[in-house]
């Protein structure tokens, strides 16, 4: 599966995550930071509430007309001089853009940060096709650095590392002599991939936005590596999900509007590119070559489903910033390249529940994602429906977990079995009871009482309590 992250099994890499303390204090920070960010500047902006429901409307008009604007995208791309290419599944994506690297007798490619290209495994089927593939994003190259360490955060890939951290690995791997301080990291990187830059000979960008009356591509960034990437090499691949895509110019601007504001609560980003197509007579610079990549690896299945509404996501992250489950057990703990609320919602509609049927539970349902969510989205709604599937369609539910809900019901459904099995209760646990409190619970209260009490049924029962009053005249 190409979006996956790790081989361990999902209570394993959650272990791991709780056990990290730098990792959490890290993301706990971060959360609180971009949570007051967000409600700030939509508090500044104002109608915050109305531009939700612009943004739902958009997204929602875009997606139910999917078909339509991807159609106007590919005509006016093709019209600039650039090329189109729908790519069913990942593998096919992959084929392409080797070719066009092929072609081109590429052999250094340098690209700017992308979701997509990390869910259909781009970078690996490059560099098997012989590519020295180069992240400019400084996150994402801090972690290619360091072993190709996943990302952990949709919006700030390196979250999970300090400054101490990441000064070891430029120490380790590329022979850094300096300090931990910020200005020097930076200075290091920037000297380090603008050699890169010049060097390359294909640059490959995602897309935030495309704008299907124009035929452009969209980013939206901080560090102007983008622009980089989209004018130094003459041969430019943009990847993007089929979902990625807005009717106008006037959609686009009040999506950015929100995503920026909702992601880490800014106006605006440093930069806002828009290239449409390759360079034309008059351009001052540009990539001579264009080629759009679209990829659907599962999104059309997604089409007319409880679950279409996930595609309306703008990949802001405010759902993650908000998330109490990701911020005890860090991005890695889901094993995909999607964390988080969207991650436990898209992932196992992308790879399929056999890998991902645990995300959907790793959810309190607190509903803070739904309500954070620019665009939404009814995130727990969705995480709902997914245990529904799981358990009713699906039968992935565990073995333990389908005997004890059928016991349950059985005792439930009669009224004598349930005074029965009310009688019997204290009884069965009381091996693992003291002083009034469970900390050792067995079966599906093991998890619990790991961590807290679970208080234990007491002998005498409410409805014995109540008969007892009632008799004596309710004194």
């Amino acid at each position: 599966m190409a979006m996956k992250i790790g081989d361990k099994p999902f209570n394993d890499r959650v272990s791991s995550g709780i056990a990290d303390s730098f990792m959490r204090g890290a993301v706990s920070s971060a959360q609180g930071r971009f949570r007051s960010g967000r409600l700030n500047a939509a508090e500044e902006l104002g109608n915050w509430e109305e531009w939700r429901k612009l943004g739902e409307e958009i997204r929602s008009h875009t997606i139910e007309n999917l078909d339509y604007y991807l159609e106007q995208l590919s005509e006016n791309v093709a019209k600039r001089g650039g090329h189109v290419f729908f790519a069913e599944t990942a593998e096919e994506a992959n084929e392409y853009i080797t070719e066009v690297v092929r072609k081109k007798e590429g052999k250094k490619v340098v690209k700017s940060k992308s979701m997509v290209t990390e869910e259909i495994n781009m970078n690996e089927a490059l560099e098997k096709a012989g590519c020295d593939v180069i992240e400019t994003d400084l996150g994402e190259w801090i972690l290619q650095v360091d072993d190709h360490d996943p990302p952990s955060h949709i919006v700030t890939p390196a979250l999970h590392k300090n400054k101490e951290q990441i000064r070891d690995v430029f120490k380790n791997k590329m022979g850094y002599d300096k300090t931990e301080k910020p200005e020097e990291l930076a200075l290091f990187a920037r000297e380090k991939l603008r050699e890169e830059f010049l060097q390359a000979d294909i640059g490959i960008t995602g897309c935030n936005f495309a704008i299907a009356e124009s035929g452009t591509i969209s980013l939206v960034t901080n560090e102007g590596n983008a622009r980089m990437v989209t004018t130094v090499p003459k041969t430019q691949i943009t990847v993007m999900g089929m979902e990625r895509i807005v009717p106008t110019w006037e959609e686009m601007e009040v999506l950015v509007s929100l995503l920026t504001r909702a992601a880490v609560g800014q106006k605006l980003t440093s930069y806002i590119t828009a290239l449409t197509g390759p360079k034309q007579e008059d351009d001052v610079d540009g990539p001579e070559e264009f080629h759009l990549v679209i990829v659907d690896n599962g999104r059309s299945k997604i089409l007319g489903t409880a679950f279409q509404s996930i595609l309306h996501c703008i990949r802001c992250a405010a759902c993650i910033n908000v998330c109490p489950v990701y911020r005890h057990v860090g991005g890695h703990s889901y094993g995909s390249i999607y964390p988080g609320p969207v991650g436990a919602v898209l992932s196992p509609l992308l790879g399929g529940y056999e890998e991902y049927k645990e995300l959907p539970y790793a959810s309190t349902l607190c509903a803070a994602c739904t309500e954070a969510c620019p665009v939404k989205i009814p995130l727990h709604e969705h995480l709902l429906k997914h245990r529904q599937e799981i358990v009713e369609r699906e039968g992935k539910a565990p073995v333990f977990e389908n005997l004890s809900m059928k016991a349950f019901s059985m005792g439930t459904a009669s009224p004598a079995m349930y005074n029965i099995g009310s009688k019997l209760a204290p009884a069965s646990l009381a091996a693992f009871t003291k002083d009034g409190s469970i900390s050792k619970g067995p079966g599906p209260l093991k998890n619990w009482t790991d961590i807290r009490e679970f208080p234990a049924p007491k002998k005498e029962r409410f409805r014995d309590w109540y008969k007892k009053r009632s008799k004596e005249g309710g004194k």
